[in-house]
């Protein structure tokens, strides 16, 4: 995939590394959980995304930098977390790499299945993606190259630090 969860854990362990409280939510993690019921239909997507979103607000509440990775394929539903952390809490990276990309890194086959029709539903295949309009940061290829995870992590450091969210 695009590499969300190896991101999400160099940018987790270099803050901290830095002294600061995290906490990684994977969308995969949270499926074989609290999410465990839900399907990949649009309406079941919401729910996932509403759920995430009100965890990552609890966490935020008691003061832990909240990593949520996972696909949000809709801009309504993306929105709609951003509502629930008001105060500028809310960051939204966005990893604009091409699928074809996403494709070759898919560890778990996911996009293979996709292909030949074993997985309905699946973002970027036969469902849509919406991309942001309001991200705050986009990570994008260089030179034709993708970034190393530390480069990406290190992107969303200098976003924090640079904008005072890193302040003690």
């Amino acid at each position: 995939m695009s590499g969300k969860s190896t991101v999400a854990c160099a940018l987790s362990r270099e803050l901290h590394y830095r002294g600061h409280h995290t906490y990684v939510l994977d969308g995969d993690n949270l499926r074989h959980g609290l999410n465990r019921d839900l399907s990949f239909k649009a309406e079941d997507r919401t729910e996932n995304i509403r759920r995430v979103g009100e965890v990552a607000k609890l966490f935020a509440d008691a003061g832990t930098i909240c990593i949520a990775s996972l696909i949000s394929p809709y801009r309504r539903d993306r929105d709609a977390c951003r509502a629930l952390l008001p105060d500028s809490r809310f960051i939204e990276v966005f990893m604009d790499l091409p699928l074809e990309l996403c494709e070759a890194r898919d560890p778990k086959g996911l996009y293979k299945l996709a292909r030949t029709g074993k997985i309905k539903g699946f973002t970027g295949v036969d469902d849509p993606y919406e991309s942001p309009v309001n991200s705050e940061i986009v990570i994008k290829m260089e030179g034709g190259e993708c970034p190393s995870p530390k480069a990406m992590a290190q992107q969303v450091l200098s976003y924090l630090e640079k904008n005072g969210y890193l302040q003690a």
